[in-house]
């Protein structure tokens, strides 16, 4: 009683491949600062372009922070700048000008630039299907050896299947004939009607002979896969269209599969009623419930299914009502059949399906349901419960690792058979994705950050916020890539991305989020403030260099924005050379750069100029010790002290 495949659906589902960026404010400094205390530094950047100067780590700080902002034409226009600067960007960078471009209506332009991202991040359709297929059966072979099985010794000669657990009972499915005043044949299969049946289960695991279950549970027509509430009060199961006496009929006049609710009182169950969202053009078949008894999880060919059958559920609420089917997704249903759920003690989705790469008919699959209910990594439990014909109905005690399962291979006793198991080894991989976001420069943890996990698509996950120790944790998937963005206001918004483990355990993310808004003041500075590294001049040369005049024009920047600064400009080299030159050097590249300065508009009374040679060396690399040439150019550096603010 399967839903077989003589119920047929045809839905065409178009899957977006990404998600829609999650937009992000950057605040403004908070107002218990002064004005003059703090610099935007992505508003010095843009400053700083609009002037015409080019640098690739330029523009994505820009395209980012309007990004993220949600501010995507603004984004767009610095995103074109950094590819027409250098078109071989990290594949993020080609995702987010994809978007932006779409922002502003240049849809061909953002397909190619999703075109790239595909191949670039290993996302082409083509080549995912062929490694998924490929690579199918080893991965069932290394679930595979993990239960031993045999035959449950309950069948019969006919159909068995479908079982679940009341208290020490196990109830199944059989269209087995044990007599009465009529045998009502189901034509379809010459067989029986299905009826629920028990046994006893004994201490050594061996069940007793099966008898009828529940005298006003079981009509003439079929009943099957039952479940039962943890307090044993309430069972749900499957029934053709059939109640007090009336069969229900779809629109071709055939009698189709409900779901219908029993209470147990004083030992009978009674008061069977079918549930609200059962329908008489569609089927609704095959229960499960959640651990809590909250959520109803069922089979259906319902409207809004992708396959022949799909999995779904509905929230059972506190006064008995129920919440409107939910398709599982995309995650777990495919184009052809999902179907037999079950909800194991550890949160595990076990169902069969047919649309997934296995070993024939329906395999039987697991996926974790995480805290916020969705699924983890399909997984094929693998040989030898699964085989090339129909496998379902999975059934577990997750303390024992016993359990039954129901199939029609090759040399079992009926049309289909329970198989009883005892799993040796667990497949599920469960993996937590860690971090500390802290503060760039002063190292201290960032306390209520915004933490979002994105998948290798970008499409949102889960959003937390960090605690006082400025860690978060997220539950991920084994073997899958993810993106982590932090973001904190008056900090740049910052992504990092780690590649999960195919193993149980933890895995650590990281990040140091750099100031937005920087605070300054008489002593600071601005070479470290705004990330200035070594202004360059050609050897024994004091003229201001093109790439020196991009990280000068930021000096510019801010000494037009807050124009009371006065600057010292202070300038030093290594201990190569004798001191006597490097002194005369250091102080012609010092008045050489507050000339310059000058000529951009900065009034002379606001900049001082001295060269201090190899007077204040930052390590060891003194007249005559050996050193590297990145530890002398640590020395060759500018400064630009403030020494006044009114």
């Amino acid at each position: 009683m399967k839903i077989k495949s003589y119920v047929y659906i045809i839905l065409l589902s178009l899957l977006s491949l990404y998600g829609y960026a999650q937009k992000a404010k950057v605040a403004a400094a908070d107002k218990k600062y002064e004005h003059y205390a703090f610099i935007d530094a992505i508003s010095t950047y843009e400053k700083v372009a609009e002037k015409g100067y080019k640098d690739e780590k330029m523009f994505q700080k820009l395209g980012n922070a309007y990004y993220f902002n949600g501010e995507l034409d603004k984004a767009a226009k610095w995103y074109g700048e950094l590819f027409l600067m250098n078109g071989n960007q990290e594949s993020e960078y080609l995702y987010r000008y994809s978007q932006t471009l779409k922002s502003i209506g240049d849809y061909t332009k953002a397909d190619k630039m999703l075109d790239q991202f595909n191949k670039k991040s290993g996302n082409d359709l083509r080549a995912k299907l062929f490694e998924k297929n490929k690579n199918y059966l080893e991965e069932i072979k290394a679930n595979s050896g993990r239960f031993n099985i045999e035959d449950a010794g309950i069948n019969s000669e006919f159909s068995d299947y479908g079982t679940s657990f009341s208290g020490n009972k196990l109830v199944f499915t059989s269209a087995r004939d044990t007599g009465g005043v009529s045998k009502k044949v189901f034509k379809w299969t010459n067989q029986a009607f299905t009826n629920l049946y028990s046994s006893e289960v004994e201490p050594n695991g061996k069940l007793e002979e099966p008898k009828r279950f529940g005298n006003k549970i079981n009509s003439k027509f079929h009943e099957a896969t039952p479940v039962f509430t943890k307090d044993g009060s309430t069972m749900y199961f499957t029934r053709n269209n059939f109640l007090d006496g009336k069969k229900g009929k779809d629109s071709k006049r055939i009698t189709l599969l409900k779901i219908y609710k029993a209470t147990l009182e004083d030992g009978e169950w009674k008061d069977v009623t079918e549930l609200p969202f059962n329908s008489d053009q569609y089927s609704v078949a095959h229960p499960a419930l959640s651990n809590d008894d909250k959520i109803l999880y069922f089979a259906s060919d319902m409207p809004g299914t992708f396959g022949q059958s799909d999995l779904f559920k509905v929230n059972i609420n506190d006064d008995g009502t129920y919440s409107t089917p939910e398709n599982l997704g995309t995650k777990i249903n495919t184009e052809g059949r999902e179907t037999f759920p079950f909800i194991s003690d550890e949160n595990e989705l076990y169902f069969a399906s047919d649309g997934r790469p296995g070993l024939g008919g329906l395999d039987i699959y697991v996926a974790k349901i995480g805290k916020d209910q969705s699924f983890n990594e399909v997984q094929n439990i693998g040989a030898p419960v699964n085989g090339p014909n129909d496998d379902f109905g999975f059934l577990i005690d997750s303390k024992s690792r016993n359990g039954f399962f129901s199939s029609n291979r090759e040399g079992g006793k009926g049309y289909e058979d329970i198989y009883k198991f005892t799993e040796t080894k667990k497949i599920t991989c469960e993996q937590i994705l860690k971090g500390t976001i802290t503060d760039m420069e002063s190292g201290e943890f960032l306390e209520d950050t915004k933490t979002s996990l994105f998948d290798e698509k970008f499409q949102l996950i889960k959003e937390n916020v960090t605690n006082n120790q400025g860690q978060y944790t997220f539950e991920v998937e084994c073997g899958k890539k993810y993106y982590v963005r932090a973001e904190k206001r008056t900090y740049e918004t910052k992504e990092g991305n780690i590649t999960i483990e195919k193993k149980n355990g933890e895995s650590f993310l990281s990040l140091e989020l750099e100031k937005r808004i920087k605070p300054i003041g008489v002593g600071t500075d601005l070479a470290k403030t705004l990330n200035i590294p070594i202004i360059y001049f050609d050897l024994d040369k004091s003229f201001i260099r093109k790439d020196a005049a991009f990280e000068l024009e930021k000096i510019v920047a801010v000494m037009n924005e807050f124009p009371k600064i006065k600057i010292d400009v202070r300038s030093h080299t290594d201990s190569r050379q004798t001191a006597e030159y490097n002194d005369a050097l250091s102080d012609r590249r010092a008045k050489s750069t507050r000339d310059w300065l000058i000529k951009k508009g900065i009034d002379a009374s606001r900049l001082t100029a001295k060269g201090y040679g190899e007077s204040q060396l930052v390590n060891k690399c003194a007249d005559g010790v050996q050193c590297t040439e990145a530890e002398h150019q640590l020395n060759r550096r500018s400064e630009f002290i403030i020494v006044s603010v009114e």
